[in-house]
């Protein structure tokens, strides 16, 4: 059977063992979100040996080459010797400077980094706490805009991670692991064309960038933001988007509340097939609009998705 190797422990695992079972089912805690290889919370590094990698895409290729894979996405075939993410020794520095509700479930997170972070509309961090605690959060800062790095965290559930958040205060330190592309972004060959922002819950967070990104470029199509929530008071950026409404006449945003949900779908039109479509939030509901507007003649290559998996 395969040796596994991390630091003065070693180990026999199956053959083919998935290799983030295997450290967590020893005792060495590797955190995850997703186990589908998008969130990158469970990044290990190859010392000696390579895994079966059933992803080898999913990172860039300077850190394939330093040794950093996917747990989840790895089988340990062979002798392997493995680094496991340290935040303190592989995490960037980062301090808390804004801490404050956006509404009764959603903590509007600010972070300066010890270093400027390049980063676009649309990308997501893990965020590691003192205590070794990680989370995927998508970014909902403007790049070259905002001085700071801006994360809306749903605390409505409990759960570990959530728990520390809510007590963050500015001065805190935190520490910031692989920065992620995510599906999200925006083109500016898509300037006259049709652009639909699809979001539920804190889904918003990074189609709010993308929106400030696409108005900072002068974006020429009609822009259609819907957002959806469980209740009336979680609009949490009504307000802003109202605004920015206001200001931008080819910006027409819908606020919709769970219970109208399906009604609005089964409405739902897509007059151009030129339409670009961007859906954020919860698998569910992820599912249920991009169900409908295939169903509504949208090509499947003009539809951009990320889900959000909820883990505390």
């Amino acid at each position: 059977m395969p040796e596994l190797r991390v630091g003065d422990r070693q180990w026999s695992v199956a053959p083919a063992a998935n290799l983030l079972d295997a450290l967590n089912d020893a005792g060495l805690s590797v955190p995850y979100s997703c186990r589908a290889g998008s969130c990158h919370t469970c990044m290990v590094r190859c010392v000696s040996g390579d895994p079966l990698d059933a992803a080898p895409d999913a990172l860039e290729a300077d850190k394939r080459a330093q040794g950093w894979r996917l747990s989840c996405q790895c089988r340990v075939t062979s002798d392997l010797t493995v680094e496991i993410f340290d935040p303190l020794r592989d995490g960037l520095p980062a301090t808390v400077v804004g801490a404050d509700w956006l509404s009764a479930s959603v903590l509007r997170l600010r972070l300066n980094p010890e270093r400027p972070l390049r980063y676009r509309a649309g990308q997501h961090l893990v965020l590691w706490t003192e205590s070794g605690l990680a989370r995927p959060y998508s970014l909902a800062s403007v790049p070259g805009n905002d001085p700071f790095l801006e994360f809306h965290i749903d605390c409505q559930r409990p759960g570990a991670f959530v728990d520390v958040a809510r007590r963050l205060q500015p001065g805190n330190p935190v520490r910031l692991g692989e920065l992620q592309g995510g599906a999200l972004h925006y083109d500016p060959d898509w300037q006259d064309r049709p652009l639909w922002l699809l979001a539920a819950g804190t889904g918003l967070a990074p189609l709010w960038g993308v929106l400030h990104e696409a108005l900072r470029q002068g974006h020429q199509g009609q822009i259609r933001l819907m957002h959806l929530a469980r209740e009336p008071q979680e609009h949490y950026l009504a307000g802003p988007l109202g605004e920015l409404a206001l200001q931008h006449p080819n910006l027409h945003v819908e606020s919709i509340e769970l219970a109208d949900f399906s009604a609005v779908l089964s409405g739902l039109r897509v007059t151009s097939r030129q339409t670009i479509a961007l859906v954020c939030g919860s698998p569910v509901s992820v599912e249920a609009f991009s169900k409908r507007l295939f169903i509504a003649g949208l090509p499947r290559s003009q539809l951009l998705a990320d889900v959000f998996v909820e883990k505390g």
